[in-house]
């Protein structure tokens, strides 16, 4: 080991306190991947949850690099006067040509510090709407929702966020506090049509999707308003009447949960088009030119 020592001084300039800091550096780094590897493969054998194992491996990513840049720190950086001044110029340097990945960074120490949300959250930032499926140091990855798609479904693609976006953009969160949200779904009538008989059916549809949903929404809305000032003293269906141009405008407004938005239109639309069949006093309206 001497003579290999001896020989790279020789060679390349490397003295001994360097080479020994290098050797212990690289046996640091691959002592913490074997340990996280060992730890991710013991979770993987006692549980099949893709999240619980996701969280394991973020934690024991997280876990090896903090102890990591410590060692580092550490074996490289000995005498703390010598430290403090690198560390000063260090973070000059760094806050001038990497402001971008360190306000990103900062982003994610505030993401997992405040929790403005967590992974499978459904949240919209800036233009930007989906699904949480990954945290990262300078980037959060979401499962886009909305765009082309109607109803808020996926579309299928991931977007990556730059984490500094929590400080800039403004963010909504459908899963955090209160976990529904109101939809609205509208029925427009003839002038002609009975419109009470219409807004009767429209509020007995109504009250059968969403009546079991009422109960457990009181419920969080109290947990909720210990944290925000969340007050609705109403949460039953309700169906506003709007005359317009081409007819009476029936708006149904009612509680659901994120998720299954287009759901509930799917099934209301559906029991709406068969109750208005058996009606022959209520007729759709839709736009008409009338010549004379």
């Amino acid at each position: 080991m001497e003579e290999i020592t001896s020989w790279i001084e020789q060679n390349f300039k490397i003295g001994t306190d360097v080479q020994s800091n290098f050797l212990a550096s690289i046996t640091v780094i691959l002592a913490l991947l074997i340990l996280r590897l060992i730890i991710n493969y013991f979770v993987r054998r006692r549980t099949d949850d893709a999240a619980t194992i996701y969280r394991w491996r973020k934690a024991t990513e997280y876990l090896a690099l903090l102890l990591g840049i410590i060692a580092l720190i550490i074996i490289w950086l000995p005498d703390a006067g010598s430290f403090a001044t690198y560390l000063g110029l260090l973070s000059a340097g760094l806050a001038i040509a990497l402001q971008d990945p360190i306000t990103n960074f900062v982003g994610w120490i505030f993401i997992l510090w405040r929790h403005p949300f967590s992974l499978g959250d459904r949240i919209q930032i800036g233009e930007s709407a989906g699904d949480v499926v990954d945290i990262s140091y300078f980037q959060f990855s979401l499962l886009e929702i909305g765009a082309w798609v109607d109803a808020d479904q996926s579309t299928g693609r991931v977007l990556r966020v730059p984490n500094r976006s929590v400080f800039t953009a403004t963010l909504a969160n459908f899963s955090e506090g209160f976990s529904y949200i109101w939809n609205e779904l509208e029925v427009v009538v003839t002038f002609e049509s009975d419109w009470a008989r219409a807004k009767e059916i429209l509020l007995e549809l109504s009250d059968i999707h969403a009546a079991q949903k009422s109960v457990t929404a009181k419920k969080q809305i109290s947990e909720a308003a210990r944290r925000y000032l969340i007050n609705y003293e109403n949460l039953t269906p309700i169906v506003y009447t709007r005359v317009i141009d081409i007819g009476v405008r029936l708006t149904i407004r009612y509680l659901t949960e994120p998720r299954q938005r287009r759901n509930t239109e799917n099934v209301l639309w559906e029991n709406v088009l068969g109750a208005f069949a058996a009606e022959p006093m209520i007729v759709f309206a839709y736009p008409t030119v009338r010549r004379y």
